[in-house]
């Protein structure tokens, strides 16, 4: 998760659907370099949203924690810039 405890997600295994627990999320794309302009999703009332730049379905699992995905390796955690 970023810094914003906003969870960020991806899909650098271009899976066709990422199961997410959180209903309001940025999604990234792909991980840096490679990420599309982070944007942020709200799902509302619904349990499906598409991203409008990587086509990328999140699908709401009640059954993960707000900053889980499956596969795991769609969630996206900023890494600390060395000093």
């Amino acid at each position: 998760m970023a810094a914003t405890g906003i969870p960020h997600f991806c899909n650098d295994l271009g899976v066709p659907v990422v199961e997410v627990g959180a209903h309001e999320f940025m999604c990234i794309g792909a991980t840096p370099p490679f990420d599309h302009p982070h944007i942020f999703l709200d799902m509302g009332d619904d349990h499906e949203i598409v991203c409008s730049y990587c086509s990328t379905l999140y699908r709401l699992n009640p059954a993960l924690k707000s900053s889980e995905a499956k596969p795991e390796g769609c969630v996206w955690q900023e890494r600390p810039v060395a000093a």
